[in-house]
């Protein structure tokens, strides 16, 4: 009884005592110091690509900043190539190698396509105030793109060549799916044992551990036109149907973190004096998982057999075009977790999250490799003239890129399957 009586006063001391975790790892104070002394440049080069309109299609304005970044990739010794596109009317995509010494086959994956039309950069060229930085693309995703240059930058001037290979893919038409470089990126994830995308990390710092997969849906309705005056009873007004349609897929979720369905572009009808013998609809569809999307399609052509204007028929479609989901998964939470550890070495915290764009690093998912997203400086106002990034994440994020590349190239992950 004594035994036992001392045993449990022993083991209430024992935590009583104060419990310690695990000390952070220390900061490599070469990289850092790298990283703080990149900033004027890498600023300085985010000014010049920001300050050319390159929105998805523009091929000369995306010809131009494929230029300046292969220029600086060539001088640090990376095989560059220009690889054409997938699709017409887009710019080639810049792809980028470097062999070394090492086990480890990084692919870094960044785009330089935004969503603005040409003329936008007049209207408001780079700017920045004590906080942000402003600009068309500033953050989606030249941003990341610039410190993924400079994150190369460190390591080619520190000569790091711990890593069996370093790929950088620039794509040029990643807003719209990438329909000019999915095969591209296929080839170059079975080359690979880790992605890490350039993407903006959300506000206030935080990675992105999960993407939904993003397709588009159209309703297209077919009708009968007529005189809008003289004989509308004659007409099928295929916009009135339309309408029915439209107000039928209000069932879906507009936002949250599951599936989500919104309306964003209309068209209907020829001229004021005529019934519109055509209507359609364009949705973004977002899902959480793939098995969602049969499920949404098998209701809306369920609500396309049911029409209240008689004699209209309606057809349901979607895009061949698919971006996949990143779903949540032990390779990405694995990365995540170095990532951690990384930033604490810096007295910092990043936190993991996830959202409704789709991005590249899906189709690394898919293909079996892990991916982690969200590394570019964290940002906000995206697809707006809102569109800014955090000036404070700027080297902090370019020491976190840099350290995950070597530690990634020195010893890279398993594969997913």
């Amino acid at each position: 009884m004594t035994f036992k009586l001392i045993a449990l006063a022993g083991a209430a001391v024992l935590l009583a005592l104060p419990v310690h975790a695990a000390p952070a790892p220390a900061r490599d104070a070469k990289v850092w110091a790298a990283a703080e002394a990149a900033r004027p440049a890498q600023l300085k080069l985010l000014e010049q690509v920001v300050n050319i309109d390159s929105g998805t299609g523009d091929v000369e304005g995306g010809r131009k900043v494929a230029g300046i970044l292969g220029a600086r990739l060539k001088a640090m010794g990376f095989a560059v190539e220009s690889v054409k596109a997938e699709a017409d009317g887009l710019p080639d995509n810049t792809v980028a190698t470097l062999s070394g010494t090492g086990k480890g086959r990084v692919l870094l994956i960044g785009h330089i396509d935004t969503v603005f039309e040409p003329g936008t950069v007049a209207q408001r060229p780079f700017r920045m105030d004590a906080e942000k930085a402003y600009g068309p693309g500033v953050s989606d995703e030249k941003g990341g793109v610039v410190e993924g240059v400079y994150a190369l930058q460190i390591l080619h001037d520190l000569g790091f060549k711990d890593f069996k290979q370093v790929v950088f893919l620039i794509e040029t038409s990643e807003e719209r799916g990438s329909p000019g470089a999915q095969g591209l990126i296929n080839r170059l994830v079975a080359d690979a044992d880790v992605e890490l995308n350039l993407e903006p990390g959300d506000t206030p710092d935080v990675l992105t551990v999960w993407r939904k997969g993003a397709t588009a849906i159209h309703i297209d309705v077919h009708g009968r036109a007529a005189h809008a005056g003289i004989a509308p009873q004659e007409g099928r007004n295929a916009a009135t149907e339309l309408i029915h349609q439209i107000a039928a897929d209000e069932i879906f979720p507009k936002t949250g973190d599951g599936i989500t369905f919104n309306l964003t572009t209309l068209k209907a009808g020829t001229r004021e004096n005529i019934i519109p013998e055509d209507a359609s609809a364009t949705y973004s569809l977002r899902i959480r998982e793939k098995s969602d999307l049969p499920k949404v399609e098998a209701v809306l052509q369920k609500n396309a057999r049911t029409t209240v204007v008689p004699d209209t028929t309606v057809k349901v479609w979607r895009q061949e075009r698919f971006f996949p989901p990143l779903a949540s998964n032990p390779g990405t939470d694995a990365l995540a977790d170095r990532a951690e550890a990384i930033y604490a070495g810096l007295g910092k915290t990043i936190t993991r999250g996830g959202n409704g764009g789709a991005s590249e690093s899906a189709l690394a998912y898919e293909g079996g490799i892990p991916a982690l997203d969200g590394l570019g400086p964290a940002a906000g106002g995206f697809h707006a003239d809102t569109e800014y990034l955090l000036l404070g994440s700027l080297t902090p994020r370019l020491y976190l890129l840099t350290k995950l590349i070597q530690e990634l190239g020195h010893q890279p992950p398993p594969r997913l399957k």
